[in-house]
């Protein structure tokens, strides 16, 4: 348990900010898992679904959550399995 003021509020920041990224990272996981699946179905609600993840990869990569250069293979792969199923 930290002693000093300053590392009592750095781990409360810290516990705050592991739950909201968690949150962030859950969501961004169900999310992925849902495009891969529907990009065998080409209507304009997978297409509506693929631009959704994509906007919240950006903002995960924004916020810090996400790494750029993860996130930009994550969408690399996403694009390349919604061609490829054409």
């Amino acid at each position: 348990m930290p002693n000093k003021p300053s590392s009592i509020k750095d781990l409360r920041q810290s516990k705050k900010r592991m739950f909201i990224n968690r949150k962030v990272k859950d969501d961004l996981r169900r999310v992925i898992k849902k495009a891969r699946r529907l990009t065998e179905v080409k209507n304009a609600a997978a297409q509506q679904l693929l631009k959704t993840t994509v906007k919240m990869i950006d903002k995960a990569v924004h916020k810090k959550v996400l790494k750029k250069n993860a996130a930009a293979r994550t969408k690399s792969r996403l694009m390349k399995l919604w061609h490829k199923s054409r």
